[in-house]
């Protein structure tokens, strides 16, 4: 754990590190990071907006682009909500059902009460939100909710969530006060991001 949160608040470094020994290859590992966070209910820590932000800084002082990585991370980010809707329609009540399940249901309990506040504009809303985000399209395969309605807010919701940190990150991540406190920043984003949660599970306990 103290691990993978070092690598989160120094991902600035991390990711050059990644670019000097891989180029633009590094385009192929960040995909697959953006893919499995997004589409695999096993993978709900790595991280999702401090790497997009840390990303899109980078691209404007090294040999990433900013255009080439907000599309394929566009696509990352759409291709993992579909696999994860998929993997929720085809196979979520077996993995449910399991002895043993490999997800947790608390997870998906917070994503169900997403979808009771927000609808099916939870597919978007998730998107901003660490852990639901992982569980959000898997609990509206499971529920069944119709592909011709998901598939717009999957879109939508992909290109909203990459391009906002994407080019946050590109306008915004270099400036001297940002680079001087980055692991303020990655803090900062990961609070703005849990907050939606937190309020909702103080409102709960408000009710009860």
């Amino acid at each position: 754990m103290y691990q993978l949160l070092d690598f989160i608040l120094h991902i600035d470094q991390q990711l050059v590190a990644i670019i000097a020994t891989y180029g633009t290859s590094t385009y192929a590992i960040i995909f697959a990071i953006i893919f499995a966070e997004t589409g695999l209910v096993i993978t709900p820590f790595l991280p999702g907006d401090s790497l997009l932000f840390a990303a899109g800084a980078l691209a404007a002082t090294t040999a990433l682009d900013p255009w080439p990585l907000f599309l394929v991370l566009t696509a990352a980010a759409i291709a993992g909500d579909n696999t994860n809707y998929w993997i929720g329609r085809l196979l979520g009540d077996r993995l449910l059902a399991a002895k043993k399940p490999i997800i947790n249901r608390r997870y998906l309990e917070r994503a169900h009460a997403f979808y009771e506040k927000y609808g099916p504009a939870t597919v978007v809303v998730a998107r901003f939100v660490p852990i639901v985000r992982t569980f959000a399209p898997f609990a509206a395969g499971v529920s069944r909710m119709t592909y011709r309605h998901f598939l717009p807010y999957s879109i939508g919701g992909g290109v909203l969530w990459i391009g906002l940190f994407v080019w946050g990150g590109y306008f915004f991540g270099n400036l001297p006060v940002v680079k001087a406190n980055f692991e303020l920043v990655v803090l900062g984003i990961i609070a703005v991001s849990v907050l939606p949660p937190l309020i909702e599970v103080l409102r709960a306990r408000t009710r009860h």
